[in-house]
Formats: structure tokens, C-alpha cells, sequence
């Protein structure tokens, strides 16, 4: 009885916490600013939120399920900004069309795949831990940020690619969301279907779960963790895109502490830093929890140091409470 509600707590917990939030935000409002928290347009509004932080979770899923970390993704969000404004300033002008921006976009999000690339290879090769690596590849992505875009904000005409975090680009349709929100979907079914039914996937949860074992059973673990940094860089610059887009500029300071963030919604969702747990969907819920706290909280007119507390402590309170599992799996 106590496995079977075990389970359902891991399967149903992170949407326990995203009801709970949302309705603690919604009997703490008063009268006036309740029906704006509850509207359509706000509710929208968190969605397209969440874009950012949940397209950097569905890349770091795999990392924390693989018993890995990945410090560097708030810089590398701020790298894919600059790359993609840089290319259509020096390249764009005038009547753009399709193609200018899209090979723009690529290049940031080459930029941050590459980096994710080279993080892979150092953990694998060199055998230093994740964090020392992706500690080091944050400074070294801001740094270069900083250079290419020569320590200012890059203004640019951002063509098309400056409508995928619009709110409701046809006010009026329910359907209506800003397409960085069908972005995050889509993603989020590919990533799922990867991890469930691949043989990267299974290989991602067996590495997590006992990497001694994996490479006894014939997993390149090696190999693997290459590729684990790499999707997690990839996706990480479609995460930069979204910012780029909501920003307009490249900005080398953007993104500051957001890899607490993403990482906060992995483990909120039911990911282990001990690794071999975790889930997309739940990755996706975290992302949500966070997009809440902060547009709640914006709402209500709670103070920015508030908002920080109590991230901090859900944080806590998730890796106490994962730790406690597995306590008394022990």
C-alpha cells in the first residue's frame, strides 16, 4: 500500500504543487486583483512565462536524471541572444524575409550546442565532475558573450523571430498562444517519446541510476554523456532564442541566475541530484510552479526578495524531501 502511494505521489506530486500554488495565489489576492490572476490573458500570460525556463528544463532532464549538473545554461541563454542579434545586425537590414532570421537563429543555437558539445567532452575525457565543468564553461560563455558583443546591448531589427513570445498574437481566440509556447509543446512530446521509448533514453536512466552497472551492461557511458550535454546545449539555445525574442536585443548580462531557475524546475518536478529519477511532463510542471510564483507574486505586489526566499525554500524543501525517499528506500 505505502509503494502504491509512494508511486502516485512521484506520478501526481509536481501537479499537487502546481493546484496548491495556484490556489494559494488565488485566496491570498484581494477582490480586485482575483479575476486579473484568473483571467484567460494572465492565464496566457504565465504560460508564455514559462517558455524560457521549461525548454531549459526539458535539456537539463536528462542531465539530473543522468546524475549530472549543468551551471552553465544562464550564460548560454545570454550567448544565443548575442550570436542571433549580432548576425542580423551585421547581415540583416531591410526586407529580411524568412531566411535572414532563421539562419540567425541557428546560429545561436549552434553556439550553445557547441558549448553544451565541448562540456560533454571534458566530463567524459578529462573525468572531472560535472560541476567543476560547467562551473568553469559559465564564466568562460559569459566572458565570451561579453566579447563578441563588446560589452553592450546588440540592437537589431529582429524580423519575425521578435513575434514568438507574443502573448496572444490574434486577441479574442482561446487558442491564440505565442508560438514559443507551441515550441515548448512540441519539444516536450519529442523529449518525452526520447526518453520513454529510445535507447538513449534508457541509457540516460541507467547512467543515473548506477553508472558502474551501465558499463558493465555495455553502455558507453562516454559516448552518452557527450550526447547528454549536447541535447542539453541545443535545447538550451532554443531557450535563448525565446529570450532573444522576448527581449529583442542581445544582451551578454541576460539570464543571470536563470540556470537556479531551470534546475528548480527539474527537481520540483520530481527530478534527484542522486539521478535516475525525473520526467519532461514534470520538468514542464516545475516550469509552470515557477512562472506562477513570479507572476503571483508580481500581482499581489510582493517585493523581488520575497520571491527569492521562497523559491529558495521550495528548493529546499524538494531536494529535503527527495532525500528522506530515498532514506527510507535505503
Amino acid at each position: 500500500m505505502k509503494n502504491r502511494i509512494g508511486r502516485l505521489l512521484n506520478l501526481f506530486g509536481p501537479f499537487f504543487g502546481l493546484a496548491f500554488v495556484y490556489c494559494f495565489f488565488l485566496f491570498y489576492m484581494d477582490a480586485e486583483t482575483r479575476p486579473d490572476f484568473c483571467s484567460l490573458y494572465n492565464t496566457k500570460t504565465i504560460v508564455t512565462q514559462a517558455v524560457i525556463f521549461g525548454i531549459g528544463a526539458i535539456g537539463m532532464t536528462p542531465v539530473i536524471i543522468s546524475a549530472g549538473i549543468d551551471l552553465s545554461v544562464g550564460s548560454l541563454v545570454a550567448l544565443a541572444t548575442v550570436v542571433t542579434a549580432t548576425v542580423l545586425k551585421n547581415y540583416g537590414g531591410g526586407d529580411m524575409g524568412v531566411w535572414m532570421p532563421l539562419w540567425a537563429a541557428v546560429a545561436g543555437i549552434a553556439a550553445c550546442t557547441l558549448c553544451g558539445f565541448l562540456s560533454g567532452v571534458m566530463i567524459s575525457v578529462l573525468r572531472i565532475v560535472p560541476f567543476i565543468v560547467t562551473l568553469g564553461m559559465m564564466q568562460i560563455v559569459r566572458g565570451a558573450a561579453k566579447g563578441i558583443s563588446d560589452q553592450a546591448t546588440v540592437n537589431c531589427d529582429p524580423g519575425w523571430l521578435g513575434g514568438l513570445m507574443v502573448v496572444e498574437p490574434r486577441p479574442g481566440l482561446w487558442l491564440s498562444m505565442a508560438p514559443g509556447v507551441w515550441i515548448m509543446f512540441i519539444l516536450t512530446a519529442l523529449m518525452f517519446v526520447v526518453l520513454r521509448y529510445t535507447a538513449f533514453g534508457r541509457y540516460v536512466f541507467a547512467i543515473g541510476s548506477n553508472e558502474a552497472t551501465a558499463r558493465l551492461c555495455g553502455v558507453r557511458v562516454g559516448r552518452q554523456r557527450v550526447w547528454i550535454y549536447t541535447v542539453c546545449g541545443a535545447l538550451t539555445g532554443v531557450a535563448g532564442l525565446m529570450q532573444f525574442s522576448n527581449l529583442t536585443i542581445g544582451d551578454p548580462n541576460a539570464a543571470g541566475g536563470m540556470e537556479l531557475d531551470i534546475i528548480a524546475a527539474v527537481i520540483i518536478g520530481g527530478g534527484s541530484f542522486s539521478g535516475g529519477e525525473g520526467s519532461i511532463i514534470g520538468s514542464i510542471v516545475g516550469a509552470l510552479i515557477m512562472a506562477i510564483l513570479r507572476n503571483g507574486c508580481t500581482l499581489a505586489e510582493i517585493p523581488n526578495w520575497v520571491q527569492n526566499i521562497v523559491i529558495g525554500a521550495i528548493i529546499v524543501i524538494a531536494v529535503g524531501l527527495d532525500r528522506l525517499k530515498h532514506a527510507r528506500q535505503a
